[in-house]
């Protein structure tokens, strides 16, 4: 079930009659309007489009040698501690 939501923002866009005739097509096949249709796929791609820059994906391998440098990580570098007496010297509280 479906809730209305007021909606104040315009999208517009232009596209082939073949385009809108398939677009068409899927949203009676979902029982949608055109609108509601294409509102609802957009939405859906931008949620895949942000979430294959924001989700890291890793193998089972990846995900366990992951694990472990978490749990035992190894000692700081020079490079590693130099920075952080730079972050410290800097970001005085």
């Amino acid at each position: 079930m479906r809730t209305e939501q007021n909606r104040t923002a315009r999208l517009e866009a232009r596209i082939t009659h073949r385009s809108l005739a398939v677009v068409r097509r899927a949203a009676e096949i979902q029982g949608r309007s055109v609108s509601d249709f294409v509102v609802s796929a957009a939405q859906e791609a931008a949620q895949r489009t942000i979430a294959e820059i924001e989700v890291i994906r890793l193998s089972r391998e990846a995900q366990e040698k992951f694990a472990a440098l978490l749990l035992n990580p190894p000692p700081p570098t020079a490079a590693l501690v130099k920075a952080l007496k730079r972050h410290r010297k800097l970001i005085a509280k």
